[in-house]
């Protein structure tokens, strides 16, 4: 398969379908469950159907987990690529390295302003022109609204990016509200465009759409994931 079929067929398409087409320039979206379902997986897809394209992205990590990104990146390409047998596989590959930053913060040694200094001049003074940024690992138990605001004015008015985070909701219950949002960040869900939820099945991992900006929703599934592979599933 070429690599614009895999684009135009990647199952990231019917994903975006269910949120009117995807982030836009400006907005936060954020893939919530609990621990170890799949969050870190979707992100990095999400990123690399960027990539395919040949858009830029920024991968800022706060996980201290012992698997690195760069890890998840290698083995989801490689999974993808060989189910579908991409073409020029290596050249491909080597492409979407170009276009692919990651970054590595210690949420307890850098504040919010000391990481977007280091993403405006990685954006602005390196020349590296992101259409997204993707930030795993954050623990949003510690997060105020200010910092949700100055992202916000970050991402719209300076940079127009579209930003992807994760969301670990463990710990006791409830841990989502009636409108099935975490209760780690309903005080800041306004500021929040999109909200994805992660729910275990028997056979697969349902992504279910919380939040749709202000179209209502009725937990609407945009995709299963593969519980073995965590890849997101077609059809």
């Amino acid at each position: 398969m070429i690599k614009e079929e895999l684009i135009r067929r990647s199952p990231i398409r019917l994903f975006e379908q269910s949120i009117q087409g995807g982030l836009k320039p400006g907005e936060i979206g954020i893939v919530a469950s609990q621990r170890g379902v799949g969050k870190t997986s979707v992100l990095v897809q999400l990123a690399l159907d960027k990539l395919l394209q040949g858009k830029k992205v920024i991968h800022v990590s706060f996980s201290q987990q012992r698997r690195n990104v760069f890890a998840w990146y290698e083995d989801i390409f490689e999974e993808f690529a060989g189910s579908k047998n991409l073409e020029d596989k290596d050249e491909v590959k080597n492409e979407i390295a170009k276009n692919r930053v990651l970054m590595n913060f210690n949420q307890d040694g850098m504040t919010l302003d000391m990481v977007i200094k280091s993403l405006r001049a990685m954006i602005s003074e390196g020349g590296f022109a992101a259409d997204t940024l993707v930030v795993d690992g954050f623990d949003f138990s510690r997060v105020h609204r200010d910092h949700i605001a100055k992202v916000k004015e970050f991402i719209a008015k300076d940079m127009g990016l579209s930003i992807w985070c994760n969301c670990t909701v463990n710990g006791e219950e409830p841990r989502y509200d009636e409108k099935n949002i975490p209760v780690l960040v309903k005080d800041v869900a306004d500021l929040i465009d999109v909200v994805v939820v992660l729910e275990p099945k028997q056979d697969h991992v349902e992504l279910s759409v919380s939040k749709n900006r202000d179209i209502p929703t009725d937990k609407s599934s945009a995709a299963r994931l593969d519980p073995k592979t965590l890849l997101i599933l077609e059809g």
